[in-house]
């Protein structure tokens, strides 16, 4: 699948990859990959005719429409409680360099804070640039289709996550989601909190569906469509 590169500023990239996108971010002494794609087998190659700094690799989660180009990394950053879902994927490959709520990570001159917002994944998280005041957010904060289906995923912690995010709101401008239109405001997430309410108290109906073979509830919330389990029980 081809990829379109699009950079966002002097040191700072995004991959367009169909429906889903990484991103390449730079400081003065290394470069970060956030996510590796979904049928992309080659990112490492990408960066490289952009960059040539030293590369990490940093997953927001383990879902495979963003560990595409994970095989090319010896070692990735990634928050451990995550590794529950890394490692069902069959046959994961790669070292795990963890990376907990609230550590920086510092590229030269570009601090990264790392955010731990579970609910989509249990280990998902955000990335916040601090100077660039941006924040990357994974799943989580998004206006396409937001999964909520299938083991691992909890609409409950979903919302804390939002809540926390929006108590830091006042720290970044715009928010860089991988799915969907990019960026969006910061106002989206409290968008997104008040329609996971509504599906957890029933204010509004799912719709039958499939996604992979599996059925699903859609909830069309206004600011995106949440895909949950069915047979479960919300509120």
């Amino acid at each position: 699948m081809a990829v379109q590169t699009i950079r966002v500023d002097q040191q700072t990239w995004r991959f367009e990859e169909g429906g889903v996108r990484f991103f390449l971010l730079t400081g003065t002494e290394r470069a970060l990959l956030i996510d590796s794609g979904m049928e992309t087998r080659n990112a490492k190659e990408l960066t490289e005719a952009l960059t040539d700094l030293p590369l990490s690799l940093l997953n927001t989660h383990t879902d495979r429409d963003h560990t595409g180009s994970n095989a090319e990394f010896s070692e990735f950053y990634l928050h451990p409680a995550e590794t529950v879902n890394w490692y069902n994927h069959g046959d994961p490959k790669g070292n795990v360099l963890p990376v907990w709520d609230g550590d920086i990570l510092d590229l030269g001159d570009r601090p990264l804070e790392i955010i731990h917002i579970p609910g989509h994944t249990p280990g998902s998280i955000a990335i916040l640039d601090v100077k660039h005041r941006r924040l990357f957010s994974g799943d989580t904060v998004q206006d396409g289709g937001i999964f909520m289906f299938g083991p691992m995923r909890e609409m409950h912690a979903y919302r804390c996550s939002l809540q926390r995010l929006e108590t830091m709101a006042d720290r970044f401008d715009e928010i860089y989601p991988s799915h969907a239109s990019c960026p969006v405001p910061p106002s989206l997430i409290g968008e997104l909190d008040s329609a996971a309410e509504k599906i957890l108290t029933k204010a509004i109906d799912g719709v039958p569906g499939e996604m992979f073979g599996n059925p699903v509830s859609v909830y069309d919330a206004g600011p995106a469509r949440f895909l949950c389990n069915p047979e479960k029980k919300e509120g």
